[in-house]
């Protein structure tokens, strides 16, 4: 009987071929897991665990969109100051970009006694944000419009003045807690890290805060403070 064995080879190709699809099909499904990873792993190392902390890159106006969308804490009192073409002039921010922290440089002054200093007739300046000696947060000027505190960068920040009981500038127990959290939840709110967050020293050099300049141990240490708060 003539025998000729012409179809098996045909069906080993076929199961090589099979094989050899199935290794393709695996190696691409790997590689796109692997930049999925890749993708995920740079995700989680932008943003840390706390939202505080995540810093979205979005351009200046988003950021000031997200600030005006926020919710005002509860444990702010809103005390607007009233247009008058000086200390609050109306004008709209043209961004968000930093948050930049003051000191009231008069001792022994109240948040309050500020906040109505701002509305006087006779004042040219003014803070979004004024914080007190017993821990108190008056909002002096809405968050969309312009203050009057940080020179050329008023156009793009967020300003808060903090009162301080003397001559060293340095804060009480209670402002500085009122501190961390206004600024944490300024942070949260407009989308932005601590590398956000300036003195007004940083803008003109001027001694103020004066206490976070002359001390800036202090100031690294707020920031950290900051960072790790979820207000």
């Amino acid at each position: 009987m003539d025998y000729t064995p012409t179809r098996r080879p045909k069906r080993r190709h076929k199961k090589k071929t099979a094989q050899t699809v199935t290794k393709v099909i695996l190696f691409l499904l790997g590689v796109v897991l692997g930049i999925l990873l890749c993708i995920l792993q740079k995700k989680i190392y932008i943003c840390s665990k706390s939202k505080a902390n995540c810093y979205l890159q979005t351009t200046t106006t988003e950021r000031l969109k997200a600030l005006n969308n926020a919710k005002i804490p509860e444990w702010v009192d809103r005390q607007f100051i009233a247009i008058d073409g000086s200390s609050r002039n109306g004008t709209e921010l043209g961004g968000m970009n930093d948050i930049v922290i003051h000191y009231i440089g008069n001792p022994g002054t109240t948040a309050q006694q500020n906040r109505d200093y701002f509305a006087n007739p006779d004042s040219d300046v003014s803070a979004h944000f004024v914080i007190g000696l017993d821990g108190e947060i008056i909002q002096c000027i809405p968050l969309n419009e312009m203050s009057a505190a940080s020179n050329w960068r008023n156009r793009d920040t967020i300003s808060v003045e903090v009162c301080h009981p003397d001559e060293s500038g340095k804060f009480t127990e209670a402002t500085y807690k009122s501190l961390v959290r206004l600024t944490a939840w300024l942070m949260n709110a407009s989308m932005l890290d601590t590398t956000h967050i300036i003195r007004h020293h940083d803008i003109t050099g001027k001694d103020c805060p004066l206490y976070f300049v002359d001390h800036e141990d202090a100031w690294t240490q707020f920031l950290e403070d900051v960072k790790n708060c979820e207000p």
